[in-house]
């Protein structure tokens, strides 16, 4: 199946049927599973490699905010569609908790309850929430061994040493203006900076009923799910978020919308 875009009525074209060369989005097929993060990675749906930057935006906002999600079939049987699909490759009844971030799109949601279809009555759900914005801070450790350490062929450094300090000048100023921000700002700020991967405590466990039960579950299969993924800051998040208080969890991801090339903006 695939979606086309109607450049007259300015509107988008649903056919579960029918794959067609002018698709701007189709459901994946052998390219469905990928390693990112150190796990299985799967998605529901990739863009066409040839798809605009406007297009691939305006499909994606008329996805995350329709007026009403129940009352748009096209989109319901668009996320039925990847769901069944995750389903026929992981089996979701071995599934015993999802995770999934905070968000004012209502797709998460729906994926859930659809999800809880296959898996109901053992498995459980946590969403993960956004921290206050005076708590965000910056792996600058990683950031420091990954980046400003790194050599050129001859084994020189890239950077002297008044250039990582001027680096890690912009770093602490840019982390005092993200803290002093609030949350109809921080979010697409953070998304939008080429540090987004070093900077922590983005998200946090709602409540310590939440933490608690991240820290009961052990070895067992967690599923993490999110409506679109495009450099995977936001799963690489929520991973760091459950790992502080367990390793020893078998964690599957998926989002609705990937890429095969996630890790690509991050490396």
């Amino acid at each position: 199946m695939g979606v086309t875009f109607d450049s007259n009525q300015q509107q988008f074209v649903f056919d579960f049927e029918h794959d067609g060369a002018d698709d701007i989005i189709s459901l994946t097929g052998s390219g469905y599973q990928v390693e990112a993060f150190g796990k299985c990675f799967y998605y529901g749906y990739e863009f066409g490699e040839n798809v605009g930057g406007n297009v691939r935006t305006a499909f994606i906002k008329h996805m995350k905010f329709p007026d009403s999600l129940q009352d748009n079939p096209d989109l319901t049987q668009f996320i039925k569609k990847a769901i069944d699909n995750l389903n026929s490759c992981i089996n979701l009844y071995n599934y015993n908790l999802v995770v999934m971030p905070e968000s004012s799109s209502k797709v998460n949601q729906y994926m859930l309850r659809y999800i809880y279809r296959f898996a109901q009555p053992l498995l459980r759900k946590m969403e993960l929430v956004k921290s206050l914005p005076s708590n965000i801070s910056f792996d600058m450790d990683a950031f420091q061994e990954q980046y400003l350490e790194d050599k050129l062929e001859n084994g020189r450094p890239r950077y002297t040493e008044k250039q990582k300090e001027e680096v890690r000048k912009s770093i602490r100023e840019m982390v005092n203006i993200i803290q002093q921000k609030d949350y109809f700002t921080i979010a697409k700020d953070v998304k939008k900076s080429r540090f987004r991967p070093y900077i922590m405590n983005f998200l946090k466990f709602a409540d310590e009923k939440d933490k608690q039960l991240c820290a009961y579950i052990r070895q067992q299969n967690i599923l993490i799910i999110d409506d679109v993924t495009t450099s995977g800051a936001t799963l690489n998040e929520i991973l760091r978020t459950l790992r502080i208080l367990n390793e020893d969890n078998e964690i599957t991801i998926f989002s609705l919308i990937g890429r095969k090339d996630l890790m690509a903006e991050i490396i």
